[in-house]
């Protein structure tokens, strides 16, 4: 079996399930753009921690980070931030997203050249 290299990634996997489910869960299916919202990044948020767990490459942190980025300003930029349970869901998994991939990004000794090479000298 191979190791895995972030424990992040597969709770980003469930997250991006969540996403995709949640909006049945918690009654928000018939609102048509967190519903849209919630699956479509949900599912690039699968295949990219999917990618991150068995092929890890730092772009796809950066992915995750500037899904969960997304999800953060949503609300307002499809016009949803009146819908609570929807509000809530899209800002809270958006920030636990990008917490886990700047986790990683930020711990990651292969992933810190990115850091070394873009400060100042």
């Amino acid at each position: 079996m191979k190791y895995m290299k972030h424990w992040q990634d597969p709770i980003n996997v469930l997250l991006g399930a969540w996403l995709a489910v949640s909006p049945w869960v918690l009654g928000f299916q018939d609102q048509m753009a967190p519903t849209a919202n919630g699956v479509v990044i949900g599912l690039a948020l699968i295949a990219a921690a999917l990618g991150a767990i068995f092929m890890p490459r730092a772009w796809e942190e950066w992915t995750e980070g500037l899904l969960g980025l997304w999800m953060v300003i949503s609300p307002w930029a499809l016009g949803y931030a009146g819908q609570m349970d929807a509000l809530r869901n899209a800002v809270v998994s958006g920030v636990v997203v990008m917490v886990l991939a700047l986790w990683v990004l930020m711990t990651d000794k292969d992933y810190m050249s990115w850091r070394s090479s873009h400060s100042a000298h």
